[in-house]
């Protein structure tokens, strides 16, 4: 396509017409692969004489075709740019980025983003000569901003990946401070001259982020710069030019470069001027800084402040640094040596005066009380806050030198109050106030640790706290809230003075102020966990509710979302009439939200994590209503919706939480709905698609769909849930891409298969062992080697002559059986077991490996048999230690005694013919059924169990043991001694000739398993009777 036709088309996408939009988009698309198309998109871009509007839409297209195809994505793709167009853009990219209006600068800064990332120094080595040349050729502007887009690209890159910085700052670095040196020498420079210092600022600090470069260690250079950087910091900003308005003149040029300046500096300062660096080169930097330098910025940084004591400007975020700067000097005495004589007017004068309410604050509170809110709990807002940082100073102050300043301080504040009771009402420093109250909220920490102040704060908050929440001062109820909330969990003598801070938090939820109902309920939180009777807030409950209700239908916040679940935590089944309420209102919010979010199309939007917060309560519900199934049946019809549309891509950035409300609602609701079997495929269509990050978390409702509805798994066709779960795990178990971490959940799956379908899937049993022998052929974290070896023994399980029959067709059986036994063996220098450390683990493979033992002798010869023997009696000693020290750990039942001697019992030698002959367990399939939710609720909100295990931790218990497996109800040493009596009845001499070749430590093993599976029988009956008399007596 020629150029003009191109411009025609992009100027047809400018078009109101949807007709026109969408043909100019068609065409865009059908030529975008088409040689030369970027290069002459680039031609319309820098085209003076072309349409502005056109030549944006052009610088757009190209931006995001850049971004898109500029490198391929995977290994294997095509390249979509010719080598010839590319070096074209590289070539003409440079040197029009300086010359076409800021507008379309910032697109090609975009893309020139991209290509440097991608291409230097590799593809494009000549780029760092075409800048020094350009620095030298008085080309300075696109020099600089080329340097800073190279320099950014290694901000954050360490070691290895930070070589090229070394040249780059060796080849540029000296031609940097010669421009420098020449800019801050200009008499009444114009704007121009700050946007260079900007940028050369701006490429100092990517240069210097994460480390000094060598060339600044030598002392000559460092300080040539220091000086100029000083220089600047020093400089009045000219008051010719700045921008009346207040947001334009934070952003103006030569404010920019005081703040780049000041960051710079305590860039130096806290990371490198600290004396405590183990580095002998950098610590001989940091002592030269502290002579040379910190003294003085520490002064400057002083005399900036002093500006606004004396009513001047400073921007916020310069404000903010600087006391980042000198909250750093506290802790170091010769700095704060000379802080010290300036230290008064610095706290009184200039420091708190910022922690009080301003005109700003007013403006906002009565103009945008919404977005009042949104800044006073913003996170990043906080980052730039002067009031933060002021907060922080003092916080600091005290904590590190609370000896000299922590008295003094309080005194002011108390003086302050005093002025304040003291005064009538027109004369009230309602601003100092608030100041002086948040300070005392901000010191909350040193005050409840500290006395006198300790025992004087239930004083200090019912003579100077309480009293404001009625004060007509709308802030200062804010205020008062906060601070309550601050102070709910120190010891009230007077049990009163909780019930009224308690009953006015609640009355500030109905507050005609928008920021006095916030943190009302951010108080409330902390009042509600501090609160020892329940039957303080119990009566007043619904009403809370609707009241909490109606603000969240006001603000999204997700520090209301935390409150809500403080109360329902606290309240337990409790909540239970309130429960479908409650997810109705948190699956409107949740809507409302994500519907802000896509709006704003910020990942860090307010709304966004209260969309979060929306989910984790929901299932915070759920769990405390978790013995209560009819309930669910309630709710189901609320959350499907959210279900369905957030397991697509529609979810990505609350997947997880869906997950775990899926997870829920499979395992507690009394049967597993039509409505919720058809979120099974949207799981495994993500899981194909874009989710293999969340298998583990997937795991748990899969698992709960074929183990509490594993009639409609085994029966439905239409979808064909057994042919879909193979497709999924038949792709994810030999991809080659995968960690071995990765596809844990995958033979955890088919166990799940093997237990709950026994006898039922018997067309599975050989596709599935051998996907499993292929990857265990080339598995090499020792944890993903158990989990397939444990497939084995589940198909073992299963049906042990089938599946030994597969063993057999496939070839590998003498193989699988070799490894298995290996790694039973295997022991760490600890001596405890390196493979199977889990109670699961164990349990599994003696079923596997008892179910080989009612094989009769044509399919097991003797050898194997008594080899297997062996280890299971082996298995069996592990699996008893371990159950019994668990139960010890968690001071349960304590089933020690029921197993002394058991490796020593030498009655009964021969153990020929004997009722003893071969048990024991207390496993979580015995317990109450109360235990079995609890754990269940803790499984389905550590979604991703066992990551830790691997081959470097002693640790043999994992989140697995809380899981229900149909094999919980198995006893295994119950399963072992019945396996060997049917033997003896089937044939008793091949059971003979097995226990002549028994040594006597395992003959004694025998004798012990025998006994404890009897009394383990009498005990399992004796759970049950009372289990059922319980049930009766219910």
């Amino acid at each position: 396509m020629d150029l003009p036709s191109l411009a025609v088309i992009l100027q047809a996408a400018l078009s109101p017409n949807p007709d026109q939009l969408k043909a100019a988009e068609e065409s865009l698309n059908q030529f975008q692969y088409t040689p030369q198309h970027l290069v002459r998109l680039l031609q319309i871009i820098v085209d003076g004489n072309c349409d502005m509007a056109v030549r944006q839409v052009a610088s757009i297209h190209f931006k995001n075709f850049i971004a898109k195809n500029w490198s391929p994505h995977e290994p294997d793709e095509q390249q979509k740019i010719s080598q010839s167009d590319k070096e074209m853009v590289r070539d003409n990219i440079l040197v029009y980025v300086a010359q076409v209006p800021p507008l379309l600068r910032a697109q090609l800064g975009e893309c020139l983003k991209t290509i440097v990332h991608a291409d230097y120094p590799e593809q494009w080595p000549r780029l760092l000569d075409w800048v020094k040349h350009n620095l030298q050729d008085q080309q300075v502007y696109g020099a600089l901003f080329v340097l800073r887009i190279l320099s950014r690209k290694y901000e954050f890159k360490s070691d290895e990946e930070r070589t090229p910085v070394h040249r780059i700052v060796e080849e540029t670095f000296p031609h940097l401070l010669g421009i420098f040196n020449r800019l801050v020498q200009i008499v009444n420079p114009p704007l121009e001259v700050a946007e260079l210092i900007k940028l050369i600022c701006k490429i100092f600090w990517s240069s210097i982020y994460l480390e000094i470069p060598k060339q600044l260690f030598d002392p000559n250079v460092f300080n040539s710069w220091m000086i100029l950087f000083l220089n600047v910091l020093e400089r009045p900003v000219p008051l010719e030019g700045q921008p009346a308005d207040p947001e334009l003149r934070k952003s103006w040029g030569w404010w920019k470069v005081k703040k780049w300046t000041v960051h710079i500096l305590n860039r130096l300062y806290t990371r490198f001027g600290d004396l405590k660096l183990q580095n002998p080169e950098n610590r001989a930097f940091a002592q030269m800084f502290q002579k040379n330098f910190a003294g003085k910025i520490l002064e400057c940084h002083l005399n900036l402040l002093n500006v606004i004591r004396m009513g001047g400007y400073l921007p916020d975020r310069v404000i903010n640094l600087i006391l980042q700067y000198l909250s750093n000097s506290i802790s170091k005495m010769s700095m704060y040596q000379l802080l010290q004589p300036r230290l008064d007017v610095l706290l009184f004068e200039i420091v708190f005066p910022l922690m009080c309410f301003n005109d700003n604050d007013q403006k906002l509170w009565d103009e945008d009380p919404h977005e009042y809110v949104r800044k006073g709990y913003d996170i990043i807002e906080d980052l730039y806050s002067p009031r933060t940082a002021a907060m922080d100073f003092v916080s600091e102050l005290v904590r590190k030198r609370a000896k000299e300043n922590l008295h003094k301080f309080i005194q002011f504040i108390v003086e302050i109050f005093k002025r304040y009771d003291e005064a009538s009402l027109e004369y009230k420093a309602y601003r100092q106030k608030d100041g002086a109250l948040l300070a005392i909220g901000a010191l909350c920490d040193k005050l409840k640790q500290t006395e006198p102040y300790k025992s004087e704060l239930e004083h200090m908050l019912v003579q100077h706290v309480f009293p404001e929440f009625s004060s007509p001062v709308g802030h200062l109820r804010a205020k008062a809230a906060w601070v309550a909330g601050q102070y709910a969990h120190i010891n009230f003598s007077d049990q009163n003075n909780f019930r009224k801070a308690l009953h006015s938090v609640v009355s500030g939820l109905r507050d005609p102020e928008l920021p006095v109902r916030v943190d009302s309920v951010f108080a409330l939180r902390s009042f509600v966990e501090a609160c020892k009777d329940l039957n303080e807030i119990r009566p007043i409950l619904p009403q809370l509710l609707d009241e909490f209700f109606k603000l969240m239908n006001e603000v999204e916040n997700e520090d209301l979302v935390f409150t809500l679940e403080t109360i329902v935590d606290k309240f337990g089944e409790e909540m239970a009439p309130y429960a479908l309420g409650l997810c109705q209102n948190l699956a409107a919010a949740f809507w409302r939200c994500m519907n802000t979010a896509e709006a704003d199309d910020e990942a860090d939007d307010p709304g966004a994590l209260a969309a979060v917060g929306c989910l984790r309560a929901i299932s915070t519900i759920l769990e405390s209503v978790s013995r209560l199934p009819h309930l669910f049946v309630q709710i189901e019809p609320t959350l499907l919706p959210i279900m369905r549309r957030m397991l697509t891509t529609d979810g990505q950035e609350v997947f997880e939480e869906v997950l775990e409300i899926v997870s829920y609602m499979t395992f507690f609701s009394p049967t597993i709905s039509l409505e919720m079997w058809s979120l099974w495929p949207l799981m495994m269509e993500a899981l194909a698609d874009w989710a293999i990050d969340f298998f583990p978390n997937i795991l748990v409702p899969l698992d709960n769909y074929i183990s509490r509805s594993t009639a409609h798994f085994l029966t439905c066709k239409d979808p064909n849930y057994q042919q879909s779960l193979w497709d999924m795990i038949s792709t994810i178990m030999p991809d080659r891409n995968m960690e071995d971490s990765d596809i844990e959940p995958a033979p955890k799956l088919i166990e799940v298969v093997f237990q709950n379908c026994r006898g039922q899937v018997d067309q599975w049993v050989e596709p599935y062992l051998r996907i499993t022998v292929e990857r265990l052929r080339r598995a090499e974290k020792p944890y993903l080697k158990c989990l397939l070896i444990q497939v084995i023994a589940d198909a073992l399980y299963y049906n042990a002559a089938l599946t030994l029959s597969i063993l057999h067709k496939l070839g590998v059986a003498t193989e699988i059986f070799g490894l298995w036994f290996q790694m039973l063996q295997q022991v760490k220098k600890s001596g405890v077991r390196a493979n199977f450390k889990r109670e699961h683990d164990k349990k599994v493979c003696c079923l596997g490996l008892t179910s080989l033992l009612a094989l009769p002798a044509d399919q097991l010869p003797g050898e194997a048999l008594g080899r297997i023997f062996r280890a299971t009696l082996d298995l069996l000693v592990a699996y008893k230690d371990q159950v019994a020290e668990a139960a010890k750990e968690e001071e349960a039942e304590d089933d020690d005694d029921d197993m002394d001697g058991f490796q020593t019992d030498d009655e009964d030698e021969d153990g020929d013919g004997s009722d003893k002959e071969m048990g024991f367990d207390a496993e979580d399939g015995d317990e109450a059924d109360s235990i079995r939710l609890q754990k269940l609720a803790a499984q389905a909100k550590d979604l991703r169990p066992n990551d830790e295990d691997d081959d470097d931790s002693d640790n043999d218990y994992s989140d697995d043991e809380e899981l229900q497996s149909p094999i919980d109800e198995v006893d295994p040493f119950i399963f072992f001694v019945d396996t060997v009596k049917a033997m003896q009845a089937s044939d008793p001499l091949r059971l003979q000739n097995l226990t002549q070749t028994l040594d006597f430590h395992y003959q004694a093993l025998a004798n012990g398993v025998a006994q404890h599976a009897e009394q383990r029988r009498v005990e399992i009956e004796k759970e049950k009777m009372e289990k059922a008399s319980a049930g009766g007596a219910l």
